[in-house]
């Protein structure tokens, strides 16, 4: 056991906490990817479970500040109202495959007088530069709509100035508008009757589990290489390798023997060096 006490060394105890530090972190971020990847396929199912159910009437989903959870989130629901033009919302920095565009949020007005934010597709256009002016109007009169139900975003993203956001909250912009709206907002599906200049439809999430499993994989694998390494390097050491600092263990002790006996040989060739000159004196 004596060849192990290298591993109680000031430099192998702290290479030691690296390399389990390295390795929980890899680990957390491992089962980080694989939680998203249940999400994923958590969502991708209640998607296609609510397309089968159909659509359900909006006030059952949906109220005044009450906020949409996880559960409701993707549900499908129906609405039939009028949309109220003037309050129209301009969601910026919409970009799809390299072109900039904004997506359009319009209330549209219930029988009993309350709103819900309805976004109904993608136009193209300046990020920074577009209003309510600029995009095509949605139809006029009564309309009945389709569509996922979604929940509020958050942050600061979520400031309304000018009647224009980067994110949609119902709670920001229902205090912009001055303006009672259901909590959540809809991402139109269909809409009838349709408008004369329809939006590109809002973009839906791919049914797929994405790359999560893999970059779980990989983060596993990054882990257990740093713990391979660890002990590989302990190996090497421990037979008298160079292990992770560069020189063998035998290297070592024959540079320190050598430094030892330096000063000694150095003194052991004074005299010759002196009887030299002496003779030469003579």
């Amino acid at each position: 056991m004596h060849k192990l006490r290298f591993l109680v060394s000031r430099r192998w105890v702290a290479f030691a906490l690296v390399v389990v530090f390295l390795g929980w972190v890899a680990w957390r971020l491992g089962e980080w990817q694989f939680d998203r990847l249940e999400e994923r396929q958590d969502r991708n199912a209640t998607i296609e479970r609510n397309e089968e159910a159909g659509a359900d009437p909006i006030l059952e989903v949906m109220a005044p500040g009450r906020d949409v959870t996880r559960d409701t989130e993707w549900r499908i629901v129906e609405a039939t109202g009028t949309y109220a033009v003037e309050d129209t919302v301009i969601v910026r920095y919409r970009t799809r495959e390299g072109a900039a565009g904004v997506d359009v949020v319009v209330p549209l007005e219930l029988p009993d007088g309350s709103s819900v934010l309805v976004d109904r597709g993608w136009f193209g256009t300046d990020n920074r530069g577009a209003t309510s002016e600029d995009v095509p109007e949605p139809p006029a009169g009564e309309v009945t709509i389709t569509g996922f139900v979604r929940q509020d975003a958050e942050g600061d993203s979520t400031q309304v100035s000018d009647q224009s956001t980067r994110a949609v909250n119902s709670g920001e912009i229902a205090q912009a508008l001055d303006r009672e709206v259901l909590g959540g907002w809809i991402d139109l599906r269909t809409e009838s009757p349709e408008a004369a200049t329809p939006l590109a439809p809002v973009e839906m999430p791919e049914l797929n589990e994405g790359p999560h499993f893999f970059y779980g994989l990989q983060w596993w694998f990054f882990g257990a290489l740093a713990i391979f390494g660890f002990f590989y390097l302990m190996y090497d050491e421990w037979r008298g390798g160079r292990g992770p600092w560069g020189k063998t263990r035998d290297e070592g002790a024959r540079s320190g023997a050598a430094a030892e006996r330096a000063p000694a040989s150095e003194i052991a060739q004074e005299p010759a060096v002196d009887r030299k000159h002496h003779a030469r004196q003579e």
